[in-house]
């Protein structure tokens, strides 16, 4: 009896232990919300007195809040670019939404550097790579890469495409194809869709939910919009159509956490959330941060941002570690179990900071645009001149400080950012010390990326 009891017992450790390294095994569900054009206080959890997103408050609770998350771009193409292949601009050569030529001839002084509108199918971005490894992956959303993401390692497309936007918030969408019929408001159809793909999926898989809205146009929904007109505007936030647009956005994010609560996958998926870049100036404002969407200050690269993984990150924490989207590829293959090494990835692996390991990240983060961008509102705007969001240049941000440098007049900006969050106060006179040393972070960079400078005189400048 005593050699069977032994047996048996041994028996049962060994079961058990198997079962303990086939758990160990399980690879987490990944679901990475990436919002269109939301702003940096665009949601209550970062402080805002007039949008309400009870669902997006109550899951980024649950996890890490990054007070300093950026895009690596300030509008929509790029940033997911950069999101995508967890590499800087330069490595990609997407800088901008269709032509870099964007403004009046007349007023640009330089012939900007040609556009790339086609994320080249050479890169190893995060559906080509989870695919690889025994995912199910899901896009949901705006693509806006190519005309089609199933040939980027997605198995499902709902509603993406090569379109920024959609014509239509309201059906017929027009320009998004959602395969079946449906009356519903876009954000709602759209999210039905990827709900019944949390609902049947049979293995591990990566959700990249990525919804048309906010982005214009400003298609109110009606039901909703009644509240906001009552509620007092704050600090440039006032537009109750857009509001409800914020207020649906939310309550269909709070279906699908319902969904994965449901199915019992909450605690093994890892949730990012975050926007592709500022939200558009005069439609909401990010008080105190200067301008919006398409400019390089702090309200058009400056994002709401935080990452939820039971057991792993605690909740209710916060971090003021500067990062970047770039961070989210390189974060999500090591929760993965996937060596990132060979990718040769610009963003790092965040893991440290998630777990309380580190409160420290010291690296300078870069932006780099070589193009031009009108400005939409010339009678009301924050950026350097009424013309345009940006004019050719570069950025780099290195601890609290921030310099951006402009091609056509060598015109160099700089800012403490823990004292002037607004970017108002110019310091790169009194500090020429903390300029030079910016600049020279930024110029090595340039080689390192081979990051192209315009130099071309355009003809039809008028000066």
């Amino acid at each position: 009896m005593k050699i069977r009891t032994i047996i048996s017992a041994c028996l049962l450790m060994a079961l058990s232990s198997c079962g303990a390294k086939a758990k160990d095994k399980v690879k987490p569900n990944i679901v990475l919300i990436n919002i269109d054009d939301m702003g940096w206080k665009d949601v209550g959890f970062m402080g805002s007195k007039y949008y309400e997103t009870p669902n997006i408050d109550a899951l980024s609770a649950n996890g890490m809040v990054f007070t300093n998350g950026y895009a690596a771009a300030s509008n929509c193409a790029p940033s997911r670019a950069c999101l995508m292949t967890g590499k800087w601009t330069p490595r990609h050569g997407i800088y901008t939404v269709n032509s870099s030529e964007r403004g009046a001839s007349k007023d640009r002084k330089l012939i900007p550097t040609v556009n790339t509108e086609i994320l080249a199918e050479e890169h190893q971005i995060i559906p080509k790579v989870l695919k690889s490894y025994g995912y199910t992956t899901c896009h949901a959303g705006k693509w806006h890469l190519s005309h089609n993401p199933t040939e980027y390692g997605f198995d499902i497309n709902i509603g993406g495409s090569h379109a920024g936007m959609p014509r239509s918030y309201y059906p017929p969408y027009k320009n998004v194809n959602l395969e079946g019929s449906s009356n519903k408001y876009l954000t709602d159809a759209i999210m039905d869709r990827a709900i019944e793909f949390v609902d049947t999926v049979q293995q591990s898989f990566f959700l990249y939910y990525s919804p048309y809205a906010v982005h214009v146009p400003i298609m109110p929904v009606d039901s909703i919009v009644p509240k906001y007109e009552k509620k007092a505007s704050w600090q440039g936030q006032g537009n109750a159509e857009y509001a409800s647009m914020v207020d649906n956005l939310d309550r269909n994010i709070g279906l699908l956490i319902a969904k994965l609560e449901e199915k019992q996958m909450l605690d093994n998926t890892l949730i990012v959330f975050t926007s592709d870049n500022g939200g558009l100036y005069g439609v909401t404002k990010q008080k105190p941060l200067r301008a919006g969407k398409g400019s390089y200050y702090e309200g058009g690269i400056r994002e709401p941002f935080f990452f939820v993984y039971k057991n792993r990150i605690k909740a209710n924490t916060k971090s003021d570690v500067p990062i970047t989207n770039m961070d989210i590829f390189p974060t999500i293959l090591n929760y993965s179990g996937i060596n990132s090494a060979d990718l040769k990835l610009d963003g790092n692996n965040l893991s440290s900071v998630l777990e309380g390991n580190t409160d420290k990240l010291e690296r300078p983060l870069y932006w780099h645009f070589p193009i031009y961008l009108q400005a939409y509102n010339k009678s009301d705007n924050e950026t350097r001149d009424p013309l345009f969001r940006t004019r050719p240049g570069s950025v780099v941000r290195y601890g609290e400080w921030k310099l951006h440098y402009y091609f056509e007049d060598d015109g160099v900006e700089l800012y403490n950012l823990s004292e002037d969050i607004g970017e108002r106060s110019n310091l790169a006179i009194e500090n020429p010390e903390k300029k030079e040393e910016l600049l020279n972070l930024l110029k090595n960079w340039w080689k390192e990326t081979n990051a192209p400078i315009p130099t071309q005189f355009n003809p039809e400048y008028k000066n």
